[in-house]
């Protein structure tokens, strides 16, 4: 022991220090190698945070001792992936994140003394709670990063029979370059009309964050009106581009196809009244019967006398008498001519033509020789005439109406680059993310083994050596290593041979090897230092075998 302490000191503070700084690093390295494997992936928790959430997040996440990530100067906090789902829900609890803005929902009447307020800062509390809700629940939905609401809600005033609608401004940030599309503003003009009694959607203004204006807040029906026809044509016009692209994409494949449509539509509004009379259609009405009938009766003689007013007269005076009888019928009967009135009102929408442009891309063969672009091969004429077909089922193609529909076949521009066909985000067949990660483990794991066999193994194998040639023996001389007699390295005897076998070594080695420089006695001293230290003589011989090799 006290040998190899020696060694090292007359290695020199400068190897010693070398070899200690590349175990070291190479510990180091090891360590972080292993850390870096082992340690699960990390993934975003929150992103496009304000401070004040992030510093509030982060305390809780160093109380429960999570592990995290900041990125981005704090605006993003990156978990383990197995604990994000979980420290989400625990975040909700803690009403995290607030979205960076003080606590203006109803919460303001927690904090308020009820019976020294007034009603109008009650009123005044009222609105900004309403407004802080709102802002609120715009802040859910997707890219929307925080929201102000504005409402103004007027009184009516005293011996006033007229009032002033209620109306909203709304303000977005948006989440980076995200955007809104149309349904989703209208969404938002809707959610807050319902929220606010007596306000309508049309009555509400949106504003993003850099000044574009997402929804106007009109009152005049003609502009609105305009505004809906507008937004009724681009979307039928997108959704007919969009129908054609996936139809055809099916079978030319992704990034292949590009349509523009073209929609006339019927914008006039015509309220039709229309009145017919059939004189050759008629139906009874009424029908109305009447009968008459008269009997009359008089005597011939007509003469006073006083026999005639005596009692039963008739019957002494019984004279010739005259009768008469008339009958009258009397018939009405009422027709109805049939009447038909019909009320016709169109509504905007009506397409007048359909005017489509569809660009085909074609196929590419392997390149030429001596070219590094693939080779073009444009569609037969049977492809692009099913491809036309198509179109036309499609769209609802109407010649009557006028309709056009031109579909070519053209090469597309970069599509014939060789390195566009492997341009994909696998790499064979795996994730390009995975497959980095890999080969960045794999890098590093070829960098530490060079390192272990280019700079430390000389070191140490320098180390050995010195150690070697400054071993001395018992009597004091030093004992003969690799660097004592270069390419003649006397091969030490085994431990346990008998003095004979020693000699006959001694002989073959003073004839054959060493040539009468090194005495019997010298070998034995060695083969007793062998016995002595095995260790260090085991070490020499490595030694040898290295040098050698």
């Amino acid at each position: 022991m006290n040998s190899f302490l020696q060694s090292l000191k007359n290695l020199g503070t400068a190897r010693l220090t070398a070899i200690a700084g590349g175990g070291v690093a190479v510990l180091a390295f090891l360590i972080y190698l292993m850390a870096r494997i082992s340690s699960p992936p990390m993934e975003m928790l929150y992103g496009g945070l304000e401070l004040a959430d992030a510093n509030q997040i982060v305390t809780k996440l160093q109380v429960d001792k999570v592990p995290y990530e900041l990125r981005r100067d704090g605006s993003e906090i990156w978990v383990p992936r197995d604990q994000k789902l979980d420290l989400r829900v625990h975040m909700a609890e803690q009403q995290l994140p607030s979205g960076g803005s003080v606590t203006n929902g109803y919460e303001l009447f927690d904090k308020t003394d009820m019976l020294g307020s007034t009603s109008f800062a009650q009123n005044v509390n009222l609105l900004r709670a309403t407004e802080g809700e709102l802002a609120r629940t715009i802040h859910t939905i997707g890219h929307i990063k925080s929201a102000r609401v504005h409402l103004v809600m007027p009184k009516r005033e005293i011996f006033s029979r007229e009032s002033q609608e209620p109306s909203a401004s709304i303000i977005l940030k948006m989440d980076g370059a995200g955007k809104l599309s149309k349904q989703q503003v209208q969404a938002i003009q809707h959610l807050v009309a319902a929220a606010v009694p007596k306000l309508k959607p049309n009555r509400i203004s949106i504003v993003d964050d850099k000044g574009n204006l997402l929804a106007r807040g009109t009152t005049d029906d003609n502009e609105a009106a305009s505004e809906r026809a507008e937004d009724l044509k681009l979307s039928t016009e997108q959704r007919l581009q969009r129908t054609i692209e996936e139809l055809l994409e099916r079978n030319i494949g992704p990034d292949r196809v590009r349509a523009e449509v073209s929609v006339q539509l019927d914008l006039d509004r015509i309220a039709t009244t229309e009145e017919k009379f059939d004189p050759d259609s008629k139906v009874e009405r009424s029908h109305v019967t009447v009968e008459e009938g008269e009997q009359t009766q008089d005597a011939e003689n007509s003469s006073v006398s006083v026999q005639q007013n005596l009692p039963d007269a008739g019957a002494n005076n019984a004279g010739a008498k005259s009768t008469s009888k008339q009958n009258r019928t009397q018939e009405t009967v009422n027709f109805e001519i049939s009447k038909v009135t019909k009320n016709q009102v169109k509504e905007l929408g009506g397409i007048r033509r359909i005017t489509a442009a569809v660009m085909v891309d074609g196929r590419y063969g392997p390149p030429a020789e001596g070219q590094k672009k693939l080779t073009y091969e444009p569609r037969s004429e049977k492809d692009m005439d099913q491809l036309a077909a198509l179109v036309r089922n499609a769209i609802g193609y109407d010649a009557n109406r006028g309709d056009q529909v031109e579909v070519i076949n053209l090469p597309f521009a970069g599509h014939d680059d060789v390195e566009s066909e492997a341009a994909e985000n696998k790499i064979f067949g795996m994730d390009r993310d995975f497959v980095e990660k890999i080969g960045s483990n794999l890098g590093l794991s070829v960098v530490a083994i060079l390192f272990l066999l280019l700079v430390l193994r000389p070191l140490v194998s320098r180390a050995v050596e010195s150690m070697a040639a400054q071993a001395v023996t018992p009597d004091g001389r030093r004992l003969m290593g690799a660097g004592a007699a270069p390419g003649l390295p006397p091969p030490p005897p085994a431990p346990g041979m008998l003095p004979e076998e020693m000699e006959s070594v001694d002989e073959l080695i003073d004839i054959d090897k060493v040539e009468g420089r090194v005495k019997a006695s010298s070998i034995r001293k060695i083969g007793e230092i062998v016995e002595k230290h095995p260790e260090e003589a085991l070490s020499i011989i490595r030694s040898w075998m290295y040098s050698d090799a």
